[in-house]
């Protein structure tokens, strides 16, 4: 088993595949920021498919068992089903999932299903189409993600749910937005985090797991669930009609010490951390012709080599000031 140097096991995989996204929203690409000149990757500096799988296939013979497809935007990735199909072609993989915010679901549910891809992850943070006009940035209404979530379940895909939580902005209809999406899967409820450059992050802003809890227990019992495996980031509950809700509490409660995810960017720069400020380059090496023992040796000794703990270290001085790699890139 390969483990890093606080004896976490390399598990999951977070593979992104643009850094596109047709959303703005505030708390990852905000449009300010990423506003229409803002300038994109180069198709040609994106890893290919034939690329991403070969690393994938390294990662998985190293222990990896759980592959995400993440952007950006994934869905805005052209021919995605054809590397769904690659990397569901890979024995060893347990899981195979994307994260996605639901918009070309619609389009792509059925041919992304037959691919081979198992569930979707969908965000939607608020079911009022002011609130979550405002958190997308582009007046996006919820009934578009809705319905994607329904294509997705039509086509056989499960889905879960994630929402970001702000204080001040999402936070006063939690419970209306729990029932109103229970019926469609788990629900995921996460605090703000500090994550990239540009999203404002303040202690204020964050609405502690702890509360969100509290809110929704007013809607009726919630009854804790035992983890079903190591590294599983959320606090899981079930209602008494079987519905399932998740916290995920990186600020308040860390659980950095169970942390078993690698990011690789949609241009081959491997991230041990969702906080990292630095990568390590894996296209370079695979482009100049390395072979897959050498990728295999370079990724190894990266993981032995990781450290990382930044959830736990956050509170220190001047951490959460340090420059960290942009959410678009690798995906959260």
């Amino acid at each position: 088993m390969l483990l890093d140097q606080w004896g976490r096991p390399l598990r999951d995989l977070r593979l992104s595949v643009t850094d596109r996204c047709n959303l703005r929203c505030t708390y990852c690409m905000p449009a300010e920021v990423f506003g229409p000149d803002h300038a994109f990757l180069p198709r040609a500096e994106l890893l290919s498919f034939e690329e991403i799988e070969r690393l994938a296939r390294i990662f998985v013979g190293l222990g990896v068992e759980k592959l995400r497809i993440t952007g950006g935007e994934p869905t805005l990735r052209r021919d995605l089903p054809d590397l769904i199909s690659r990397l569901a072609g890979i024995a060893g993989v347990r899981d195979l999932a994307m994260t996605t915010n639901g918009l070309l679901l619609p389009r792509l549910a059925g041919d992304l299903k037959a691919a081979g891809l198992a569930r979707v992850t969908v965000s939607l943070d608020s079911l009022d189409p002011q609130v979550f006009g405002q958190m997308n940035g582009l007046g996006v209404s919820p009934q578009k993600v809705l319905d994607g979530i329904e294509a997705a379940l039509r086509a056989g895909l499960g889905v879960k749910i994630n929402t970001v939580v702000k204080r001040g902005v999402n936070d006063a209809h939690l419970t209306e937005l729990w029932r109103g999406l229970r019926e469609f899967g788990p629900v995921r409820f996460i605090e703000f985090m500090d994550v990239g450059n540009h999203n404002g992050w303040n202690m204020d802003s964050v609405l502690p797991s702890g509360e969100v809890l509290a809110r929704l227990a007013e809607a009726g019992p919630l009854t804790p669930l035992a983890p079903a495996q190591r590294g599983e980031v959320a606090t899981r509950y079930r209602d008494t009609e079987g519905h399932e809700l998740g916290l995920i509490s990186s600020v308040t409660a860390p659980f950095c010490g169970d942390c078993t995810r690698a990011r690789l960017s949609a241009v081959g720069v491997l991230y041990t951390c969702l906080f990292a400020g630095q990568g390590h380059d894996l296209r370079g090496p695979l482009q100049a012709g390395a072979s897959d023992t050498d990728l295999r040796g370079q990724i190894q000794a990266i993981w032995q080599g990781r450290r990382d703990r930044y959830s736990e270290e956050r509170s220190e001085a001047g951490n959460a000031e340090r420059v960290k790699v942009e959410m678009s890139h690798i995906g959260g």
